[in-house]
């Protein structure tokens, strides 16, 4: 970008401040509802509703409840929620066959949404970790988490999940080869418009934590992660993968999480240009909610704020448990 050289006087910036319309007039970054993916909890049962402790606020709810929640947010202009279930412990297993059950707690959801709400766009998460009594997104076999294996049971849980009524399919396990072994799948069988937004760049971060407790999986999970999730201190690679996974037949990229890692957004969206994703994940969502009860920052402001700098950073859309109030706040 070149920019013209002027000098004081002639160049004042503060004249293009001195008023709320003129700032409107000339901003650079725009936010609206059209941007929230909104992440949901989903667990068994009747009109329940289960705080997550570690989420002031979140909540995991039943069926019945979440098509409520879902159509109140489709009121409020956010086109998209993304599906995660608490799955029962009796239902996590070695093999993970409950991922790929056809009425497991994921994809009654899905149809029941689209049931209620057939405009709303349903993304799923694909990965083991909700199913998997060791608590990994991948098989494990003598202390590893194997790939080739995982990646067959991947596109079963997929195909499932497109048979449900799916329309972005989610696979955020972090495996090689799950995206074209998928996307192939997807189009053998007739579900050739089920885009995927894949989780290309998913680093092996801390800030996890809280979502882990809200789908059931932090008790359960043996070792870490660092075997398939990214190196938090590596940049390059997350090109890598991205340039990777468009290749094998993603329509759209996630960075994951976001804040701390708007650094490679920006590199992903300025490299390929392509439709670009981050997820304000549990451990930020937690971070400022702590900072928000003890009053030391103002939250309706620093909601907005931190929203703005994912689209300012080139991200198209931010998946947030902000979405709903972020919402009517830009409706006021």
């Amino acid at each position: 970008m070149k920019f013209i050289e002027q000098e004081f006087p002639s160049l004042r910036f503060r004249r293009n401040r001195k008023s709320e319309k003129i700032r409107n007039l000339i901003s650079e970054t725009n936010i609206s509802a059209n941007d929230f993916i909104w992440p949901v909890f989903i667990c068994e049962g009747n009109n329940v509703e289960q705080n997550v402790p570690s989420m002031p606020g979140v909540k995991r709810r039943s069926i019945d409840r979440l098509v409520e929640a879902a159509s109140e947010a489709f009121d409020l202009g956010i086109p998209a929620i993304c599906l995660f279930p608490y799955t029962e412990q009796s239902l996590r297993t070695e093999d993970c066959a409950e991922a790929w059950n056809p009425d497991n707690l994921s994809n009654k959801a899905s149809r029941a949404i689209k049931k209620a709400v057939p405009d709303l766009v349903v993304m799923s998460d694909v990965a083991l970790d909700p199913y998997n009594i060791n608590g990994h997104d991948g098989f494990v076999e003598n202390g590893k988490i194997v790939n080739d294996k995982t990646v067959e049971a991947l596109v079963k849980q997929a195909l499932s999940q497109a048979e449900a009524g799916v329309d972005v399919i989610g696979p955020s396990d972090m495996m090689d080869g799950r995206i074209l072994a998928i996307r192939s799948a997807l189009e053998t069988n007739g579900y050739s418009d089920v885009a995927i937004m894949s989780y290309s760049a998913k680093y092996s971060s801390s800030f996890y934590g809280p979502f882990r407790d809200a789908v059931g999986a932090s008790g359960a999970l043996t070792g870490d992660k660092k075997t398939y999730q990214m190196d938090i201190a590596n940049s390059n690679e997350a090109l890598r993968l991205v340039a990777r996974d468009l290749k094998e037949g993603a329509d759209m990229v996630m960075i994951k999480p976001g804040m701390p890692y708007l650094d490679i957004c920006r590199r992903v969206k300025e490299t390929f240009g392509v439709p670009t994703f981050a997820y304000q994940v549990s451990g930020e969502y937690a971070m400022l909610s702590a900072a928000f009860e003890n009053e030391w920052l103002e939250r309706n402001k620093i909601i907005i704020e931190t929203l703005l700098a994912f689209k300012r950073s080139g991200c198209d859309g931010i998946l947030t448990y902000f979405a709903p109030e972020a919402a009517k706040l830009l409706k006021l």
